[in-house]
């Protein structure tokens, strides 16, 4: 018996956001379903030069009334990134929020607006702590 990785699927509640949210992270569009008969929107993203480990947004045109608030119900995503430090930077810029700070220098966490949680890995070895994330406390839930 063998198996394949497919993908992930995420439930949004706003496309565009969420789509915004992961184009920060460095993901892209990399195909689209439109359903009129299911009433539903598939988008696929992946790191440009890992199209075979795509993130499935599934944004449902009537609402979502059966959505956990937390939307924790699957865990979380995970990627590894070159500079955590730098990615986070990017993202706290761009108004997102760093849930659990990489004061290890090797993992962080943030949320999408659908509140899913990202883990963040430093590729490699963890880079030395460094202000302001080696002081920096935790935000919310991760």
């Amino acid at each position: 018996m063998t198996i394949k990785y497919l993908h992930t699927m995420v439930r949004v509640k706003d496309l565009e956001a969420s789509m915004a949210f992961y184009r920060l992270l460095g993901l892209e569009e990399t195909r689209r379903t439109d359903s009129e008969g299911g009433r539903f929107t598939l988008v696929f993203m992946a790191p440009p030069d890992q199209p075979d480990c795509p993130l499935e947004l599934t944004y449902n045109w009537d609402g979502d009334e059966g959505l956990p608030s937390d939307s924790r119900h699957f865990g979380h995503l995970a990627y590894a990134v070159d500079d955590i430090y730098a990615t986070c930077q990017h993202l706290m810029d761009n108004g997102v929020v760093i849930n659990r700070p990489p004061r290890d220098g090797h993992m962080a966490f943030v949320r999408s607006p659908d509140n899913v949680s990202i883990e963040l890995l430093q590729k490699g070895k963890s880079l030395p702590p460094q202000e302001p994330w080696a002081s920096m406390e935790n935000t919310g839930h991760w």
